[in-house]
């Protein structure tokens, strides 16, 4: 992890890689480093820190040069320093490579290459890719040895099939200065084609800039950029044929449009975004919903026994959202498993089983693995995923995107409601199709066309909230207390607040408190209730009175139109009415907005949050 940028064409590859680089900066990084070929050789510099600090190392010849390599490292293996920073070179100074995920046998590798004279200079896994392949280059030179192909190529090949576990990986050879070649194993990389020249990236944001035109690897499987074109094979050389594809997105979309952070940007976008999602799949005058994704698999989704939701994160607290729309509105069973847990447990899935993995980014290492595991055991896998062509969306056997444009704010917004939609709307079909009435599938999907026009409202209390969240940012504990479709919210304001303000917060069923977190509360300790009008809104009460009673500081997002319970709260949010099945998409809103006010006011870089990627390709 984090960012991969690689240039070939007729232009300076310097500034194309910087300026890829910076497009690539909301995946999370804490160092930076490009390599360029010229004059023979590999010219590296690298940096710990922020992309501007490499810039300031940079020299102006680079503005010669046609082909390299760009990276920002999210540390793995090895300390966050310029040591440890991408590109490494090998032993021969002829390779140079930037890689994102995690070599698992590089231990084992190291060991060898060691007995074999090479010298280690870095902490990371990375260096022994490059070594590898440049001891494969070093010592294997005889005429014929390479079945037709180049030596770096061949050499490439050979050191992939020894590697194990995830990659994805730019590298370029200073004896072929106009060949430059990737390589994909469970991390994202894409091939942009110009007119004349290519990109080399781990996402689309990179490229879109220069060209819409793009190919998307799959695992195991290598391109090789030159002079004449580009050709894709497996790692062990079996020619593979890739279709170009358009990218989804546009340039506009990825750029900050006169709001100061991407995470505001799309926080504001979310009733435009949800409009989006949900614009031609809602038939309110048939009374039912369009999912054509998955219309193959209606059937089985219709007669499914158990379904199981897995996913990481935000999109974990979507899941169980979605869970409690399943059975409320198709009785059919379901849960949510945590990705990372369910691949390494020996999960139940009989006949009837359905898994449904959820995942913005459609790269999520564990929800990756997870799928694998369930298609082993006979289980039919959906995705719901908002990048088009990513992993998962091929993986799996059906999916549904969510159609919201680039989320660049490493704190999902946009996403998160978006997910919801789309679990709804499949809640609703399945519902029609098994359990409720059509009159009711129809009143449903009434009330879900009308949210986005209620977040609009939300959004226009922002600056209310901010006040709410400079009135508390003193406190370093909250709680987060919700009930029915509201608890899996309470959970995500609780990571919102925890990923960007760096404040420590814990997310329960309201009724949990009383199990011990209780305990916690004192001295004006936030707690932020989700009070909305619905069945469990006198027992939500109840326990806003129990927080009250041990000088807790009470937040409440209410129902508009709820007079009575302003005497109970030291701040009141209020969100329009609607359904409570829908109300996740509602309650979310003023969460999100809480959070990012904390973290500006805090002094916090909203965009790139410590520690944190956006997009988690390793485990």
């Amino acid at each position: 992890m984090c960012g991969i940028v690689a240039y070939l064409g007729r232009k300076a590859a310097q500034p194309i890689l910087i300026e890829g680089l910076k497009r690539l900066e909301y995946r999370g990084y804490d160092s930076a480093g490009i390599a360029l070929l010229r004059n023979g050789g590999i010219f590296v510099k690298k940096t710990s820190g922020r992309i501007g600090a490499l810039e300031q190392i940079l020299d102006k010849a680079g503005n010669a040069d046609v082909l390299g390599i760009g990276h920002t490292r999210w540390a793995t293996h090895g300390e966050p320093n310029t040591i440890n920073a991408h590109p490494h070179v090998d032993y021969t100074g002829k390779i140079a490579v930037v890689h994102n995920g995690i070599v698992e046998n590089y231990s084992t590798l190291k060991t060898w290459l060691r007995s074999e004279g090479v010298a280690f200079v870095s902490q990371t896994d990375t260096e022994v890719i490059a070594h590898l392949i440049g001891y494969l280059y070093h010592h294997h030179d005889e005429a014929g040895a390479y079945g037709g192909q180049n030596r770096f190529e061949w050499a490439v090949q050979q050191a992939l099939q020894k590697l194990h576990g995830t990659f994805g990986l730019a590298i370029v050879c200073s004896d072929f200065p106009d060949v430059l070649i990737g390589a994909k194993r469970g991390s994202p990389l894409i091939l942009g084609v110009g007119e004349g020249e290519y990109i080399l990236a781990s996402d689309a944001a990179a490229i879109v800039e220069h060209t819409t035109r793009a190919i998307y690897l799959s695992d195991n499987e290598m391109v090789t950029v030159g002079p004449d074109g580009f050709y894709t094979k497996t790692i062990n050389n079996v020619v593979v044929t890739k279709d170009l594809k358009e990218i989804e997105f546009s340039l506009d979309q990825i750029e900050l449009g006169g709001f100061e952070h991407h995470m505001l940007k799309e926080i504001f976008e979310q009733p435009d975004s949800l409009s989006t999602c949900m614009g031609g799949r809602l038939d309110r005058q048939c009374g039912k919903i369009k999912l054509g994704g998955i219309a193959d698999y209606l059937r089985e989704l219709t007669q499914a026994r158990h379904i199981i939701f897995a996913a990481c994160g935000t999109a974990f607290h979507a899941g169980l959202v979605g869970e409690f729309l399943l059975e409320h509105l198709a009785r059919v069973p379901a849960e949510t498993e945590y990705a990372s847990e369910f691949r390494y447990r020996n999960p139940i899935i009989g006949e009837g089983t359905l898994v449904i993995a959820i995942s913005q980014s459609g790269e999520t290492a564990d929800t990756l693995a997870a799928v694998e595991q369930a298609k082993e055991r006979g289980a039919t896998v959906l995705g719901i995923v908002n990048v088009v062509g990513s992993t998962i969306a091929r993986t799996t056997d059906a999916g549904i995107y969510l159609h919201v444009g680039p989320e660049i704010g490493v704190a999902s917004t946009k996403a998160f409601t978006a997910q919801v939609a789309v679990l709804s709307m499949l809640a609703i079909e399945l519902g029609r199709r098994r359990h409720i009435s059509s009159d009711d599938a129809a009143r449903y999907i009434d009330e879900l066309a009308r949210i986005p026009e209620k977040i609009g409202a939300i959004l226009d209390q922002s600056d209310h909230i901010r006040e709410i969240a400079a009135a508390n940012i003193d406190k370093e504990n909250w709680l987060f207390l919700g009930r029915g479709f509201n608890y899996p919210v309470a959970l995500e304001g609780a990571l919102k607040l925890k990923e960007i303000s760096y404040i420590h917060a814990e997310g329960l069923p309201a009724a949990e408190m009383k199990h011990g977190p209780i305990a916690l509360i004192a001295d004006g300790m936030p707690a932020v209730f989700l009070a909305t009008a619905g069945p469990q809104y006198d027992k939500i009460i109840g326990n806003i009175e129990e927080v009250r009673a041990r000088g807790g500081r009470i937040i409440v997002v209410a129902t508009e139109g709820n007079d009575e319970i302003r005497e109970r709260a030291d701040h009141l949010i209020t969100i329009p009415d609607a359904p409570e099945l829908f109300q996740p998409m509602l309650t979310a809103i003023p969460l999100q907005l809480l959070a990012y006010h904390a973290a500006v006011l805090r002094g916090h870089d909203v965009d790139k949050p410590r520690n944190l990627a956006k997009s988690v390709t390793v485990e």
